[in-house]
C-alpha cells in the first residue's frame, strides 16, 4: 500500500483521487456510510467567498455538479451550489476511474490505532481487527483521531490574544452580530437560569480557553409538496427547552414592528428543485451553543451523545417553530410549509448524516496559520492554495451578563482579502512523524481556522495533500523534505491557483 487516507471527507476522497491518478495504489478508509463530509452532507450553499482563487480539482469538482444542471460556468455565486446526492454521485465515480479503494464502515481502534516505529507509522488498525499497512498516511477527517494516535502536538480550543499577538483570539464580548436585539432576560419568574443558557461566566475579553465554536446541522429542506416531509414530533421532545426563543420571538412584532419570519430564525440559501441549505441565522438557531466544546477530544461513545443530542435539538427546534403555540401564528404557518426533501439523505430519514463539525482538535505543525497570514503576511514562498473567505466563527456559548439579560459570545465575521496557505500548515513538526499528511485539522490558530476551514480550501489542501504524498513516494523522502518547486509545479499542471498574481478569469475582479 503506497497512500492510506483515512477519512472520506471531500478533503480525503481529493487527497486520495489525487494520488491515485498518478498510479500510486491508495486505500481510503470511511468510518460512516457517505463519501463527502459536509460537501454531500448539507452544505450545498459552498462557501467560496472569491471564487477565481478556488482552483485544481475543487474547481473541477464544481463544474462537474453545476454541468448536472445544465451550467458550465462557474462566473457567478450560485453557480457553485449543488444538491447532496449529486456531490455524492461524483465523489464516488472518481474514486472508482481513479481506483481508490474504498472501504466504509472502517473506524480506527479507539486506542492502539496506529502502530509506530520511531517516527514513522507502519499500520492502523481498524475497530474490525483488520491491520492497514502504507508508506504514507494521511488524516481526513474532521476529528483528527489518527493524527492524534500517532503522537502528534495539537491544541483545541481559542488561544488567547498573548499566544500569537491576534486581536480576534479568545473571548469576544462585544458581537453584534447574531446576537439578541434587544435585552432578554436568561432567568425564569423564579430566578433559575433558562434552558440552552450557560452557568458558566463569559469570561475576560481576549482570553483563551478549550472552548469550540458551535456545531450544527444543515438541513435541506423543500417547499415543495410533493417532495416535503411534514415536520412530526421527536423522541425526546421537550418544548420548554425552547422558552428562551419563544420570549425572544413573542417581543419580535414589539421591537421589529413586523412578525418574525423563517428567514429571521434560519439562513435559507435556494439550490436546484426548490430545495433550500438551512443553516444557522440569529440569537436562537439551529447552532446549539456550548454543546460542542468537549467534542474533539471525547471517546467514541461520548461523541456519539453528542451527535445524537444535537439531533434531538435540531429536530426539536424544527417542531417547536413548526406547532408550539408560543410562536407567532405567520412564522407556524411559514415553516410548515416547508419540510425534509424526501429525496435527499434517503438512508438517514431524510435528515442529514453528517454532523457539521466546523472546529476540532487542529495540529500545530511546521508552520502555523493566524490572523497576521490572513491580513498582512498575505504571500507564502511555499504556497499550496488560497483562502478568501472572512473570518467565520460561530458563537461559542450563551450566558447571562450581570444585568440579567441573555448573551451570546465567540462571533467573529470579519473580511480578508486573498492570502496564500504555507506547506507547512499540513505537516507536523520534525521529530514527531515522518509520514503522516493532516489536510482538515492542519496547523492554524482559532482565528485563522475560522477562515480556512472552508469545504473548497479542503479539498485544495487535500490536493496538495495526495501530491505531496506522491512525490514522498518517488524520492523515498519524508513528507517534510519534498521539492517544494516541484510540488508547486505539479499542483500548477492540475490546475491549482497558488499565488495572489494569479486568479481564474471566471468571476469577478479582485478585491481591492
Amino acid at each position: 500500500m503506497d497512500l492510506l487516507v483515512y477519512g472520506g471527507t471531500a478533503s480525503g476522497v481529493v487527497t486520495a483521487y489525487t494520488a491515485a491518478k498518478q498510479g500510486f495504489k491508495v486505500v481510503l478508509l470511511e468510518p460512516g456510510s457517505h463519501l463527502g463530509g459536509m460537501v454531500t452532507g448539507g452544505l450545498s450553499a459552498t462557501d467560496v467567498a472569491y471564487f477565481p482563487i478556488i482552483g485544481g480539482y475543487a474547481r473541477e469538482f464544481y463544474r462537474e455538479a453545476a454541468a448536472q444542471y445544465n451550467v458550465h460556468t462557474l462566473a457567478r455565486h450560485e453557480n457553485w451550489l449543488s444538491e447532496p446526492h449529486v456531490g455524492e454521485a461524483i465523489f464516488q465515480r472518481w474514486l472508482k476511474d481513479a481506483g481508490v479503494e474504498v472501504h466504509l464502515h472502517e473506524r480506527l481502534m479507539e486506542t492502539d490505532g496506529a502502530s509506530l516505529k520511531g517516527t514513522r507509522i507502519l499500520t492502523v488498525t481498524t475497530e474490525d481487527g483488520k491491520r492497514w499497512p502504507a508508506k504514507i498516511f494521511a488524516d481526513c477527517t474532521y476529528e483528527g483521531d489518527l493524527m492524534a494516535q500517532a503522537h502528534v502536538q495539537y491544541t483545541v480550543g481559542r488561544e488567547g490574544i498573548d499566544v500569537y499577538g491576534e486581536d480576534l483570539a479568545g473571548v469576544r464580548t462585544e458581537t453584534p452580530l447574531h446576537q439578541f436585539q434587544w435585552k432578554i432576560s436568561g432567568y425564569d419568574e423564579h430566578g433559575k437560569l433558562l434552558p440552552e443558557v450557560g452557568s458558566q461566566p463569559m469570561g475576560v475579553q481576549g482570553s483563551g480557553d478549550r472552548k469550540v465554536q458551535s456545531y450544527n446541522f444543515r438541513l435541506i429542506l423543500t417547499d415543495d409538496p410533493a417532495n416535503r416531509r411534514a415536520w412530526t414530533e421527536p423522541k425526546g421532545y421537550d418544548g420548554a427547552r425552547f422558552e428562551l426563543l419563544a420570549r425572544y420571538l413573542q417581543l419580535w412584532k414589539a421591537h421589529e414592528g413586523r412578525e418574525p419570519t423563517f428567514h429571521d430564525v434560519t439562513n435559507p440559501v435556494m439550490i436546484s428543485h426548490r430545495k433550500g441549505d438551512f443553516n444557522n441565522q440569529g440569537a436562537f438557531s439551529t447552532d446549539y451553543l456550548g454543546k460542542s466544546w468537549t467534542y474533539p477530544d471525547a471517546s467514541y461513545s461520548e461523541r456519539k451523545r453528542i451527535w445524537d443530542d444535537h439531533m434531538l435539538y435540531t429536530q426539536s427546534f424544527f417542531w417547536f417553530l413548526a406547532s408550539d403555540p408560543r410562536v407567532p401564528k405567520s412564522l407556524r404557518n411559514e415553516v410548515n410549509s416547508w419540510g425534509r426533501a424526501k429525496d435527499e439523505f434517503v438512508d438517514n430519514d431524510n435528515w442529514p448524516p453528517q454532523l457539521y463539525i466546523r472546529e476540532g482538535r487542529r495540529m500545530i505543525g511546521l508552520y502555523v496559520m493566524r490572523e497576521s497570514d490572513l491580513q498582512v503576511n498575505r504571500t507564502k514562498p511555499d504556497s499550496i492554495a488560497m483562502g478568501s473567505y472572512n473570518s467565520d466563527s460561530h458563537n461559542v456559548q450563551r450566558v447571562v451578563l450581570p444585568d440579567g439579560s441573555a448573551r451570546n459570545e465567540g462571533d467573529v465575521q470579519v473580511a480578508v482579502r486573498s492570502y496564500e496557505i504555507a506547506f507547512g500548515t499540513i505537516i507536523p513538526r520534525r521529530q514527531q512523524t515522518d509520514n503522516l499528511l493532516v489536510p482538515v485539522c492542519f496547523s492554524a490558530s482559532h482565528v485563522a481556522y475560522s477562515s480556512l476551514r472552508m469545504e473548497p480550501q479542503y479539498m485544495m489542501i487535500g490536493q496538495a495533500a495526495g501530491d505531496t504524498a506522491a512525490l514522498a513516494l518517488r524520492s523515498g523522502k519524508p513528507v517534510a523534505d519534498i521539492d517544494i518547486a516541484q510540488l508547486q509545479q505539479l499542483l500548477h499542471a492540475q490546475g491549482a491557483i497558488l499565488h495572489l498574481s494569479e486568479r481564474s478569469q471566471e468571476g469577478p475582479a479582485p478585491p481591492k
